[in-house]
């Protein structure tokens, strides 16, 4: 059984962890959504488990898995997107990591950075971010490679 991860940032270091877990994480256009009323940006997404591979599996004996999870950020003031198709809910992005941007007084600016330089800038007035996994996990196709120029 997978152990489910429930994580909280509120620093840049928190946040760069979350960023790792989600790394290659797959998001539909449909299954990001940003409520002004309340100041929260949240998606679900299908999280490759990169954590087993931390944990020092054999390469042979890992089983590349993925989990349904959800992240939110709260403190949202604005939320911007670049490139993101919102015509196409069923677009399929891959998250390829998450940055904090500090502008003073706590506020500042996260940014969601996706493969085919789509991304979406968050305006917050302090980090506060929290990762929840929500499922049990299932056999990933393939583990996740990138290529480095």
């Amino acid at each position: 059984m997978h152990q489910r991860l429930k994580l909280r940032a509120i620093s840049a270091e928190d946040l760069a962890v979350i960023s790792a877990m989600v790394q290659d994480a797959v998001v539909r256009v449909a299954d990001m959504a940003y409520d002004d009323r309340h100041h929260r940006f949240a998606l679900l997404m299908n999280r490759f488990c990169w954590e087993k591979l931390a944990a020092g599996a054999p390469a042979g004996e890992y089983p590349a898995e993925r989990v349904r999870a959800g992240l939110h950020f709260d403190g949202v003031l604005k939320a911007e997107c670049r490139a993101i198709p919102r015509h196409d809910a069923d677009a399929v992005l891959e998250l390829l990591a998450i940055e904090w941007h500090p502008m003073g007084d706590g506020n500042g600016h996260i940014l969601l950075d996706f493969a085919g330089e789509a991304t979406v800038r968050l305006v917050v007035e302090c980090l506060e971010a929290h990762l929840a996994d929500m499922s049990d996990s299932w056999k990933a196709r393939r583990i996740p490679v990138h290529q480095i120029d």
